[in-house]
Protein backbone atom coordinates (compact mmCIF):
# COMPACT_ATOMS: atom_id res chain seq x y z
CA UNK A 1 0.00 0.00 0.00
CA UNK A 2 1.31 3.32 -1.01
CA UNK A 3 2.26 5.96 1.84
CA UNK A 4 -0.05 8.87 2.09
CA UNK A 5 -0.09 12.23 1.34
CA UNK A 6 -1.28 14.86 3.88
CA UNK A 7 -2.06 18.20 2.18
CA UNK A 8 -1.20 20.71 4.53
CA UNK A 9 -2.93 24.26 4.44
CA UNK A 10 -1.89 27.77 5.38
CA UNK A 11 -2.24 31.30 4.93
CA UNK A 12 -6.03 32.10 4.32
CA UNK A 13 -7.57 35.87 4.04
CA UNK A 14 -8.03 36.65 7.42
CA UNK A 15 -6.35 39.22 10.27
CA UNK A 16 -4.52 36.08 11.37
CA UNK A 17 -2.70 35.02 7.84
CA UNK A 18 0.71 35.79 9.78
CA UNK A 19 0.00 33.04 12.51
CA UNK A 20 -1.32 30.46 10.06
CA UNK A 21 1.57 31.29 7.99
CA UNK A 22 4.27 29.60 11.14
CA UNK A 23 1.30 27.46 12.41
CA UNK A 24 1.48 25.23 9.08
CA UNK A 25 4.50 25.16 8.44
CA UNK A 26 5.42 23.92 12.39
CA UNK A 27 2.55 21.07 11.21
CA UNK A 28 4.23 19.89 7.91
CA UNK A 29 7.67 20.01 9.85
CA UNK A 30 6.38 17.81 12.31
CA UNK A 31 4.59 15.65 9.94
CA UNK A 32 8.02 15.42 7.31
CA UNK A 33 10.22 14.20 11.00
CA UNK A 34 7.37 11.91 11.57
CA UNK A 35 8.51 9.69 8.49
CA UNK A 36 4.91 8.24 8.63
CA UNK A 37 2.73 10.34 5.60
CA UNK A 38 4.10 12.26 2.60
CA UNK A 39 3.71 16.02 3.05
CA UNK A 40 2.30 18.62 0.04
CA UNK A 41 2.38 21.98 1.86
CA UNK A 42 0.93 24.76 0.31
CA UNK A 43 0.02 28.17 1.05
CA UNK A 44 -3.39 29.16 0.06
CA UNK A 45 -5.51 32.43 -0.01
CA UNK A 46 -9.64 32.15 -0.17
CA UNK A 47 -9.55 29.11 -2.64
CA UNK A 48 -12.19 28.02 -5.00
CA UNK A 49 -13.84 24.16 -4.72
CA UNK A 50 -11.73 23.82 -8.12
CA UNK A 51 -8.46 25.23 -6.74
CA UNK A 52 -8.82 22.89 -3.76
CA UNK A 53 -9.30 19.96 -5.95
CA UNK A 54 -6.15 20.53 -7.79
CA UNK A 55 -4.04 20.46 -4.50
CA UNK A 56 -2.67 16.53 -4.22
CA UNK A 57 -3.22 14.64 -1.26
CA UNK A 58 -5.35 12.12 0.34
CA UNK A 59 -5.97 13.76 3.50
CA UNK A 60 -6.04 17.74 4.36
CA UNK A 61 -4.63 19.41 7.19
CA UNK A 62 -6.17 23.00 7.33
CA UNK A 63 -4.19 25.72 9.33
CA UNK A 64 -5.49 28.61 9.16
CA UNK A 65 -6.63 30.73 11.39
CA UNK A 66 -9.43 33.01 11.35
CA UNK A 67 -13.48 33.98 10.32
CA UNK A 68 -12.75 32.09 6.22
CA UNK A 69 -10.54 29.50 7.50
CA UNK A 70 -11.53 28.38 10.40
CA UNK A 71 -14.97 29.95 11.07
CA UNK A 72 -16.88 27.82 8.24
CA UNK A 73 -16.25 28.80 4.76
CA UNK A 74 -12.98 26.56 4.33
CA UNK A 75 -14.92 23.56 6.12
CA UNK A 76 -17.95 23.60 3.78
CA UNK A 77 -15.35 23.84 0.82
CA UNK A 78 -13.61 20.84 2.80
CA UNK A 79 -17.14 18.86 2.75
CA UNK A 80 -17.88 19.33 -1.10
CA UNK A 81 -14.05 17.58 -1.91
CA UNK A 82 -15.04 14.86 -0.03
CA UNK A 83 -11.43 14.33 1.19
CA UNK A 84 -10.79 13.38 5.15
CA UNK A 85 -9.63 16.45 6.90
CA UNK A 86 -8.72 17.71 10.41
CA UNK A 87 -10.39 19.58 12.02
CA UNK A 88 -14.46 20.38 12.91
CA UNK A 89 -16.95 20.66 10.33
CA UNK A 90 -18.41 24.15 8.78
CA UNK A 91 -21.82 23.83 11.32
CA UNK A 92 -19.74 23.65 14.90
CA UNK A 93 -16.74 26.26 13.40
CA UNK A 94 -19.42 28.82 12.75
CA UNK A 95 -20.77 28.39 16.53
CA UNK A 96 -17.19 28.72 18.06
CA UNK A 97 -16.21 31.59 15.77
CA UNK A 98 -19.01 33.67 17.08
CA UNK A 99 -18.07 34.54 20.55
CA UNK A 100 -21.65 35.51 21.20
CA UNK A 101 -23.67 32.48 20.03
CA UNK A 102 -20.98 30.87 21.86
CA UNK A 103 -21.60 32.31 25.45
CA UNK A 104 -25.26 31.25 24.85
CA UNK A 105 -24.37 27.59 23.98
CA UNK A 106 -22.93 27.40 26.89
CA UNK A 107 -24.73 29.35 29.28
CA UNK A 108 -27.65 26.96 28.22
CA UNK A 109 -24.95 23.90 29.54
CA UNK A 110 -24.78 25.96 32.63
CA UNK A 111 -21.35 26.98 32.03
CA UNK A 112 -20.30 30.50 33.50
CA UNK A 113 -19.93 32.85 31.34
CA UNK A 114 -20.33 36.78 31.92
CA UNK A 115 -22.71 39.40 30.29
CA UNK A 116 -21.71 40.57 26.95
CA UNK A 117 -23.87 42.26 24.18
CA UNK A 118 -23.16 42.90 20.51
CA UNK A 119 -22.47 47.33 20.35
CA UNK A 120 -24.84 49.08 18.46
CA UNK A 121 -23.03 52.31 17.16
CA UNK A 122 -26.01 54.44 17.95
CA UNK A 123 -26.32 53.10 21.55
CA UNK A 124 -24.94 56.24 24.37
CA UNK A 125 -22.87 54.80 26.47
CA UNK A 126 -21.43 51.87 27.63
CA UNK A 127 -24.40 49.00 28.10
CA UNK A 128 -22.50 46.98 30.89
CA UNK A 129 -21.00 48.35 33.92
CA UNK A 130 -17.40 48.69 33.59
CA UNK A 131 -14.49 47.53 33.36
CA UNK A 132 -15.46 45.75 30.13
CA UNK A 133 -13.78 44.42 27.19
CA UNK A 134 -14.44 45.24 23.82
CA UNK A 135 -13.65 42.63 21.15
CA UNK A 136 -14.84 41.88 17.50
CA UNK A 137 -17.67 38.83 17.47
CA UNK A 138 -15.43 36.53 14.69
CA UNK A 139 -11.98 37.23 14.97
CA UNK A 140 -9.17 35.65 17.48
CA UNK A 141 -5.80 35.58 18.36
CA UNK A 142 -6.81 39.43 20.75
CA UNK A 143 -7.04 40.96 16.82
CA UNK A 144 -9.22 44.53 17.98
CA UNK A 145 -9.40 44.12 21.75
CA UNK A 146 -9.82 47.04 24.07
CA UNK A 147 -9.94 46.90 27.85
CA UNK A 148 -11.98 50.00 29.15
CA UNK A 149 -12.11 50.54 33.16
CA UNK A 150 -12.90 54.38 32.91
CA UNK A 151 -15.58 56.26 30.27
CA UNK A 152 -12.77 57.75 28.66
CA UNK A 153 -11.18 54.35 27.53
CA UNK A 154 -14.52 53.00 26.92
CA UNK A 155 -14.84 56.36 24.67
CA UNK A 156 -12.06 55.79 22.36
CA UNK A 157 -12.58 51.64 22.12
CA UNK A 158 -15.51 52.32 20.73
CA UNK A 159 -14.57 55.14 18.27
CA UNK A 160 -11.52 52.68 17.20
CA UNK A 161 -14.27 49.82 16.56
CA UNK A 162 -16.76 51.92 14.41
CA UNK A 163 -13.79 52.91 12.47
CA UNK A 164 -13.17 49.43 12.06
CA UNK A 165 -15.86 48.42 11.49
CA UNK A 166 -16.62 50.91 8.59
CA UNK A 167 -13.43 49.81 6.80
CA UNK A 168 -14.75 46.24 7.42
CA UNK A 169 -18.33 46.64 6.37
CA UNK A 170 -18.97 42.31 8.00
CA UNK A 171 -17.22 42.97 11.05
CA UNK A 172 -19.01 42.91 14.37
CA UNK A 173 -18.27 44.25 17.43
CA UNK A 174 -19.43 43.02 21.11
CA UNK A 175 -18.86 44.14 24.80
CA UNK A 176 -18.39 41.81 27.39
CA UNK A 177 -18.03 42.30 30.98
CA UNK A 178 -14.48 42.20 32.28
CA UNK A 179 -12.64 39.95 34.64
CA UNK A 180 -9.53 42.21 35.65
CA UNK A 181 -7.10 41.17 38.13
CA UNK A 182 -7.49 37.20 37.57
CA UNK A 183 -5.79 35.09 35.26
CA UNK A 184 -6.54 33.00 31.87
CA UNK A 185 -6.49 29.34 32.13
CA UNK A 186 -6.81 27.13 28.75
CA UNK A 187 -7.54 23.52 28.21
CA UNK A 188 -6.97 22.18 25.46
CA UNK A 189 -9.46 18.54 24.33
CA UNK A 190 -8.23 16.00 22.01
CA UNK A 191 -10.48 13.64 20.35
CA UNK A 192 -13.58 14.58 22.94
CA UNK A 193 -10.69 14.49 26.27
CA UNK A 194 -9.52 16.85 28.27
CA UNK A 195 -5.69 17.88 28.39
CA UNK A 196 -3.95 19.61 31.59
CA UNK A 197 -5.01 22.69 32.33
CA UNK A 198 -2.31 25.53 31.12
CA UNK A 199 -2.31 28.97 33.30
CA UNK A 200 -1.20 32.03 31.21
CA UNK A 201 0.91 34.79 33.00
CA UNK A 202 2.47 37.48 30.58
CA UNK A 203 4.61 40.15 31.34
CA UNK A 204 2.25 42.84 30.76
CA UNK A 205 -0.81 43.21 31.65
CA UNK A 206 -2.77 41.98 28.81
CA UNK A 207 -2.59 38.27 26.89
CA UNK A 208 -2.20 40.39 23.56
CA UNK A 209 -1.17 39.37 20.18
CA UNK A 210 2.28 40.13 20.58
CA UNK A 211 2.36 38.12 24.25
CA UNK A 212 1.04 35.60 22.53
CA UNK A 213 3.40 35.21 19.62
CA UNK A 214 6.13 37.55 19.78
CA UNK A 215 7.50 38.19 23.12
CA UNK A 216 9.80 35.36 25.42
CA UNK A 217 8.49 36.38 28.22
CA UNK A 218 5.33 35.30 28.73
CA UNK A 219 5.05 32.45 31.61
CA UNK A 220 3.04 29.20 30.97
CA UNK A 221 2.58 26.94 33.70
CA UNK A 222 1.19 23.72 32.62
CA UNK A 223 -1.19 22.16 35.32
CA UNK A 224 -0.81 24.56 37.97
CA UNK A 225 -2.13 25.32 41.00
CA UNK A 226 -5.45 26.29 41.50
CA UNK A 227 -8.57 26.83 44.11
CA UNK A 228 -9.92 23.15 44.85
CA UNK A 229 -12.13 21.98 41.92
CA UNK A 230 -11.39 24.60 39.11
CA UNK A 231 -9.01 22.43 37.42
CA UNK A 232 -11.90 19.36 37.10
CA UNK A 233 -14.78 22.25 36.85
CA UNK A 234 -12.86 23.43 33.66
CA UNK A 235 -11.97 20.10 32.18
CA UNK A 236 -15.70 18.95 32.46
CA UNK A 237 -16.84 22.32 31.21
CA UNK A 238 -14.73 21.73 27.83
CA UNK A 239 -15.51 18.40 27.31
CA UNK A 240 -19.39 19.40 27.78
CA UNK A 241 -18.67 22.15 25.28
CA UNK A 242 -16.74 20.48 22.88
CA UNK A 243 -19.73 17.74 22.65
CA UNK A 244 -22.24 20.14 22.70
CA UNK A 245 -21.38 22.03 20.28
CA UNK A 246 -20.02 19.41 17.62
CA UNK A 247 -16.66 19.76 17.68
CA UNK A 248 -14.12 17.12 16.32
CA UNK A 249 -10.26 16.08 16.92
CA UNK A 250 -8.97 19.29 18.78
CA UNK A 251 -10.02 22.49 20.59
CA UNK A 252 -8.97 24.79 23.14
CA UNK A 253 -11.27 26.31 25.29
CA UNK A 254 -10.03 29.75 27.28
CA UNK A 255 -11.07 30.84 30.60
CA UNK A 256 -10.91 33.47 32.98
CA UNK A 257 -10.33 32.86 36.70
CA UNK A 258 -11.31 35.65 38.71
CA UNK A 259 -9.80 36.73 42.16
CA UNK A 260 -12.79 34.56 44.00
CA UNK A 261 -11.42 31.74 42.14
CA UNK A 262 -14.71 31.34 40.09
CA UNK A 263 -13.66 30.41 36.24
CA UNK A 264 -15.46 31.72 33.74
CA UNK A 265 -15.98 30.83 29.59
CA UNK A 266 -13.77 33.01 27.57
CA UNK A 267 -13.92 31.26 24.05
CA UNK A 268 -13.74 28.26 22.16
CA UNK A 269 -11.07 27.90 18.91
CA UNK A 270 -11.46 25.17 16.38
CA UNK A 271 -8.32 25.27 15.18
CA UNK A 272 -5.56 26.61 17.86
CA UNK A 273 -2.44 27.78 16.97
CA UNK A 274 0.61 25.35 16.35
CA UNK A 275 3.79 28.19 16.80
CA UNK A 276 6.33 27.47 19.05
CA UNK A 277 4.60 29.43 21.72
CA UNK A 278 0.97 27.76 21.18
CA UNK A 279 -0.67 26.07 24.04
CA UNK A 280 -2.48 23.14 22.61
CA UNK A 281 0.54 21.19 21.28
CA UNK A 282 2.49 22.27 24.92
CA UNK A 283 -0.58 20.60 26.47
CA UNK A 284 -0.58 17.84 24.16
CA UNK A 285 3.04 17.26 25.02
CA UNK A 286 2.45 16.81 28.80
CA UNK A 287 -0.04 13.79 27.42
CA UNK A 288 2.71 12.24 25.98
CA UNK A 289 1.88 13.29 22.28
CA UNK A 290 5.12 15.31 21.00
CA UNK A 291 4.55 17.70 18.07
CA UNK A 292 5.35 14.67 15.57
CA UNK A 293 3.29 12.38 17.40
CA UNK A 294 0.17 14.84 17.62
CA UNK A 295 0.53 15.83 14.22
CA UNK A 296 0.26 12.53 13.02
CA UNK A 297 -2.67 11.21 15.47
CA UNK A 298 -4.54 14.31 14.17
CA UNK A 299 -4.42 12.87 10.73
CA UNK A 300 -5.46 8.92 11.60
CA UNK A 301 -8.52 11.12 13.61
CA UNK A 302 -9.12 12.48 9.76
CA UNK A 303 -8.75 9.56 8.54
CA UNK A 304 -11.41 7.53 10.77
CA UNK A 305 -14.59 10.42 10.53
CA UNK A 306 -13.29 10.23 6.61
CA UNK A 307 -14.63 6.89 6.21
CA UNK A 308 -17.22 6.84 9.17
CA UNK A 309 -18.93 9.30 6.68
CA UNK A 310 -18.03 7.34 3.45
CA UNK A 311 -20.27 4.53 5.10
CA UNK A 312 -23.31 6.95 5.91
Amino acid sequence: MSRRTVLVLGGGPDAEREVSLVSSKFVAQALERGGEFDVNYQIIDRANLQQLRALAGDVVFPVLHGGWGEGGPLQDLLDQDRRPYVGCRGQAARVAMDKMATKLLAASLGIPTKRACVINGRDHGCPIELPVVVKPVHEGSSVGVHICRTSPEWLTAIAAALRDMQEHPRRVYMVEQGVLGGSELTVGVFDGKALLPIQIKPAVEFYDYEAKYQRNDTQYLVDPPLPAGVKATIQRHAEDLFRAMGCRHLSRIDFLLDREGMPWLLEVNTLPGFTDHSLFPMAAKQAGMPMEKLCSQLVHLALRDGAKDRVR
